[in-house]
């Protein structure tokens, strides 16, 4: 395309081209696996074609070192809470379950391509990818994910978040180009460009794992950025319309047709542009011809599965910016937040106290910058720069009339960094002589308004990071050893709720009873998403299909049916083989579904059993005792929700408990402990709980159990909260709901052959779990 293009928009173009290149190997499907090869080759290829420009961009650097500097502070800003976690992790737990979807398409779609044939659709896994990948769902970005995570060697669920600070530090670049032609100096567009793609609504969408979004707001910056340079292209050659129609078709294979809006914007002001040069006779017809024809041409290529199915697209944007469902938001967004404050630990609640005060100050303070923004565009003639700001502003105005909650926050969202922009214009204008003030007094002026721009932007910041949920690295470990050590022995019945479990064990062909997809023979185990599934409400026969069941460690649930066996224990799971020529129930009674009529049921299921000639087993398990938290002494700055004790800061909680015999016994703690709490049993240090959640928040969590040996009777645990930090998460979820205290060691369920002529009396006082009867033989 020609060598004008600034380095500053060369990561991001370069992303649009990768995109391009991601999704037609992944349409051809026999290509799919050779994906992450591809764009290596393309990246290699960049380089040795670019010999010397880029041995003039190194030697430039000691002189032009904010050029690669900001798009790593960018990115380290935005990776921050998992960088500093130390761990693997990412931000969107406990927040958004789309995350999951972006995890198993990336990884799907590089081994398997646009292949769904061969999807079993009785189970969550299958159903997940054919309701979104099979119906034209937009895949650029996840293919590019897929791609590099596997170059890589990472799992895909732990490239998933340093991918969404990569695309959204890209950003910066072109941010950084626009920032420069409102007149600030290299620095200060720095510091803009860093306001503007780590903005607050901006930066709390990164953190729960937006990537199409974010990808889409790389391509529409960088479309800002070449229509306010056009002067430098849009008359050249045919060839360098193949930068604009790459970006144009990155954006559509990323957010889909529903990119058009903001592309569409930027295409009509370029051709506006054009006509206005044609008139004046500045260009040739049959040039402008040639260009506009290359770029229609290019865009298509590059966007070609998105465009061979534009009705599938069409319809799925159609349904989304129709659909009532506001997703995780209660309530709509408010508009201030597009100014890129807002001091508050989540976008989707609005500050208060002291700190609604500080917002509303700094909002209004936004506001005067892009006013004046606007008049120092106007005096320096930056007519191109404004005419594409304020076209974006008003297609937001245009979209939020129709749009619903869920779609007009994603407009927000992708306007944010454009109106930051328009007020560190401002910052401009005064540095450019704007007002009355002179000489120092502007200056100073300036810098004022630039510290609450960026102090604003980064306070914000700052808040989000502290409370961001991140997600359990060791439980995810556990799983994917499970699903090394088992694959395609599935499909595999998955008991827990946690929807990133789709991805962590594909090559088990997952269902969850209680995911967005349920199996649909088992969807009535669960009384809703992210609700307990209870194995009791199965039917027997119905279970069958599933050699495999993993169920949390869980003193408390009801292990499954006689024809399973446990074959492995870790720390969080529990695996449960169907036992090879094990006959099926012909009923299966569950004392706590029964409820007051359970000795009747079983005085009946006995006498059946004599009168077939059927043989009764029974479930036994291991003693434990519950205790709940909600009654005892609170600190007097924690409180009490419907889903247990809220520890909101430091202090401590002593909950008494008894056991009946002396023992190695396992202590659990039912809750979501994302800061860091210690747990005492006696005075002794048992463990430390951090970063254990469950994935619904509203249903306790159950950490890993920590093992003590006790005495018979009475005893006390003391769960400590420590004093708050700056650590990722130390802002969290805290809540307590229960202790458990269960006998360690034995087996989660022993198996009882009971004796159908013994006394129902005898029967019901064994507290057995469960009682089913088998056929003989």
């Amino acid at each position: 395309s020609g060598s004008f293009l600034p380095a500053a928009l060369l990561p991001a173009v370069g992303l649009a081209g990768l995109i391009a290149i991601s999704q037609l190997c992944t349409y051809a499907s026999a290509l799919a696996p050779a994906t992450p090869y591809a764009i290596l080759v393309a990246s290699l290829a960049g380089f040795a074609l670019s010999r010397a420009r880029l041995t003039a961009l190194a030697r430039s650097v000691r002189e032009r070192w904010l050029g690669p500097a900001l798009p790593l502070l960018a990115y380290a800003l935005a990776l921050a809470p998992v960088l500093l976690a130390g761990r693997p992790s990412f931000s969107s737990y406990l927040v958004l379950g789309d995350s999951a979807v972006h995890m198993v398409g990336a990884d799907y779609l590089v081994r398997h391509g646009q292949d769904f044939a061969h999807l079993d659709l009785r189970n969550s896994y299958g159903l997940t990818l054919d309701a979104y990948y099979n119906s034209s769902y937009p895949s650029g970005a996840d293919t590019v994910l897929g791609a590099s995570a596997r170059l890589l060697g990472l799992p895909v669920i732990w490239a998933f978040q340093p991918f969404n600070a990569f695309v959204l530090a890209l950003a910066s670049g072109p941010a950084w180009l626009l920032a420069r032609r409102t007149g600030l100096g290299a620095a200060g567009a720095a510091l803009a460009a860093l306001a503007a793609t780590l903005s607050a609504l901006v930066y709390g969408y990164e953190l729960i794992g937006s990537i199409k979004e974010l990808t889409a707001l790389a391509m529409i910056l960088t479309l800002g950025a070449l229509a306010v340079m056009h002067r430098r292209w849009l008359l050249g050659p045919a060839n360098r319309a193949v930068v604009l129609a790459l970006v144009l078709a990155g954006g559509v294979s990323a957010l889909g047709v529903g990119f058009g809006a903001w592309g569409g914007v930027t295409v009509a002001l370029l051709l506006a542009v054009l006509l206005a040069t044609l008139r004046a006779r500045q260009a040739r017809p049959r040039r402008a011809v040639a260009l506009c024809a290359t770029a229609a041409v290019v865009t298509v290529v590059a966007a070609l599965p998105t465009f061979l199915d534009v009705g599938g697209s069409l319809h799925v944007a159609t349904t989304i910016a129709s659909t009532s469902n506001p997703g995780n938001l209660h309530t709509a967004l408010r508009w201030d937040e597009v100014l890129g404050v807002w001091l508050r630990d989540s976008y989707k609640q609005p500050p208060t106290g002291v700190a609604r005060a500080f917002t509303d100050a700094l909002v209004a303070i936004a506001l005067a910058a892009c006013a004046l923004g606007v008049l120092g565009m106007l005096r320096a003639r930056a007519y191109a720069l404004l005419a594409w700001l304020l076209a974006m502003v008003a297609l937001l105005a245009a979209v939020s009339l129709y749009a619903t909650t869920w779609v007009d926050a994603k407009g927000l969202m992708i306007t944010s960094p454009i109106v930051v922009l328009i007020a560190w214009a401002g910052v401009g204008a005064l540095r450019g002589g704007a007002g009355r003030l002179t000489g120092a007094p502007r200056r100073a002026a300036g810098a004022a308004l630039a510290l609450a721009l960026i102090g604003g932007v980064l306070a914000s910041d700052a808040a989000q990071y502290h409370a961001a949920n991140l997600a359990p690295s060791a439980r995810y470990e556990e799983l994917a050893s499970l699903d090394r050590a088992y694959a395609r022995r599935g499909p595999v019945l998955f008991t827990d709720f946690d929807e990133y479990a789709l991805y962590v064990l594909r090559d088990l062909d997952v269902g969850g009873p209680n995911f967005t997809s349920p199996p649909p023979a088992l969807a009535g185990l669960s009384s809703g998403r992210g609700q307990p599934v209870v194995l009791d409400r199965a039917a027997p026969a119905a279970l069958a299909a599933y050699p495999l069941i993993v169920t949390r460690r869980d003193p408390t649930a009801s292990p499954p049916p006689a024809a399973y066996a446990e074959v492995w224990r870790g720390t969080y799971y529990e695996v449960w083989q169907r036992v090879h020529g094990a006959p099926i129930a012909l009923e299966h009674l569950a004392r706590s579904l029964a409820g007051t009529g359970y000795c009747a049921r079983l005085r009946a299921l006995a006498g059946t059993a004599r009168a077939r000639h059927t043989t009764l087993v029974a479930a036994s398990q291991p003693e434990a005792v519950s205790i709940s938290v909600r009654d005892l002494p609170l600190h007097a700055r924690w409180g009490r929700t419907a889903y247990g004790v809220l520890m909101t800061r430091a202090g401590s909680l002593s909950v008494p408990f008894s056991v009946p015999s002396a023992g190695e016994w396992d202590v659990y703690l039912a809750g979501e402990f994302s800061p860091a709490f210690d747990v005492r049993v006696d005075g002794r240090r048992l463990a430390t709980v951090e970063g254990e959640l469950g994935g619904n928040s509203l249903v306790p969590n159950l950490t890993a159990p920590a093992r003590v040996s006790l005495a018979a009777g009475r005893h006390e645990v003391v769960i400590t909260r420590r004093s708050d930090a700056v650590a990722p998460g130390d802002g969290g979820a805290a809540v307590l709901d229960r202790v458990y205290v269960a006998r360690a060691s034995a087996p989660a369920r022993t198996r009882v052959r009971l004796d159908a002529r013994a006394s129902t009396g005898g029967l019901c006082a064994g507290g057995y779990t469960w009682v089913e009867a088998l056929p003989r033989g």
